[in-house]
């Protein structure tokens, strides 16, 4: 019994699911949505990543404060060479916000 309520709320959970995404999406075809989505969350991967390692070393140095997001693109350029070399890309603390801001305007959220 409690195997068949857990299915049935997971059936449940993925109609609901299913109606949000094709809500967000409007007139957008399916494949182009999932390749904003993904693109979006690779990029949104990376993007914390790096933030997460260039936080944690300012901290580490002594910077209690640091918040690598927080930073203007200038600052964040100084280090681009070194990030490069260690972590083969960089990412601009506002890169993030405004590729979310396009795909919004894209989408016509």
């Amino acid at each position: 019994m409690a195997d068949n309520r857990k299915e049935m709320e997971r059936a449940e959970l993925h109609r609901t699911i299913w109606s949000i995404a094709n809500d967000l999406r409007g007139s957008v075809d399916g494949w182009d949505f999932k390749q904003y989505v993904l693109c979006m969350l690779f990029y949104r991967y990376i993007s914390e990543n790096l933030a997460g390692y260039i936080s944690a070393g300012e901290r580490e140095s002594g910077d209690k404060s640091f918040d690598y997001a927080k930073i203007s693109d200038t600052e964040a350029e100084q280090a681009r060479e070194d990030l490069v070399k260690t972590k083969g890309f960089l990412s601009y603390p506002a890169s993030f916000s405004k590729m979310y801001a396009w795909v919004q305007k894209m989408m016509k959220i």
